[in-house]
């Protein structure tokens, strides 16, 4: 299972930001995740907003199920508050120290549908594990946190030691020169955008790529990583944000 990456090395894909894009982007930075339309209005202003396009926005997104409405106040629904707890996840990832051990899951349901099936990719995906071959998932177990329980419904999970190099196991799991040149194209772009629409779009970009890095131990990495320097980046930003909207009090 290969990362959603560029297929080409340091490409970033970075898309201009729609007014659902932007006011998701304020809402998952901040905590709690809910911000009054006055000061909605203001902070997505600079972002090349209007106020008319913004609420019409939030009328869309409310209806969808994106966000939650309680007077003048908008909130993230329950579903964005678990996307939100995933790009916390990749900001600060619990780790703990590797001892040479592998999970392992190995898919045992049949008869699934597509979309069954893509939907149990997409968290397998979301817990870091790549794909070996159809139906068997691999990571090292260095990750500070448990499989989820319901899993043993459609898997079977164990602790493993392959043989063999641990360095040409990860090479074949995940193109890690690929996702290193992605990071770096993308600090380049967020350190050299002036406006703060393309800083925002840069940044977004950086939360997505953050998503796929599969935080492996160090020991399993190539020289100059740059998963952390990329995650400094983005704190940073978010700093920013969360300083500004301090501002509108």
């Amino acid at each position: 299972m290969r990362m959603n990456v560029s297929a080409e090395p340091g490409g970033v894909g970075l898309r201009p930001l729609s007014a659902r894009s932007v006011v998701l982007s304020l809402l998952l930075g901040v905590h709690p995740p809910e911000l009054p339309v006055k000061d909605l209005v203001r902070l997505v202003e600079p972002f090349g907003v209007g106020g008319s396009t913004l609420r019409a926005a939030l009328s869309r997104m409310v209806a969808a199920g994106d966000l939650r409405r309680t007077d003048a106040v908008y909130r993230l629904s329950d579903r964005l508050l678990a996307r939100q707890r995933r790009q916390d996840d990749a900001l600060h990832p619990r780790t703990r120290a590797w001892r040479g051990d592998w999970e392992m899951v190995v898919i045992t349901a049949t008869g699934r549908g597509a979309a069954e099936r893509a939907e149990l990719r997409a968290r397998l995906t979301a817990l870091r594990l790549a794909e070996l071959r159809e139906g068997v998932w691999l990571r090292p177990a260095s990750l500070g946190r448990s499989l989820p329980g319901d899993l043993a419904r459609v898997a079977l999970s164990y602790t493993a030691r392959p043989d063999g190099s641990p360095q040409d196991l990860v090479a074949r799991l995940w193109p890690l020169d690929t996702w290193a040149a992605t990071a770096r194209s993308l600090l380049t772009r967020a350190a050299d955008a002036r406006h703060p629409a393309d800083r925002l779009t840069a940044f977004a970009a950086v939360v997505r790529h953050l998503l796929t890095d599969p935080v492996l131990p160090p020991e399993l990495l190539p020289a100059d990583w740059p998963g952390e320097t990329l995650r400094t980046a983005y704190a940073g930003y978010r700093r920013e944000l969360t300083a500004s909207m301090g501002r509108l009090e």
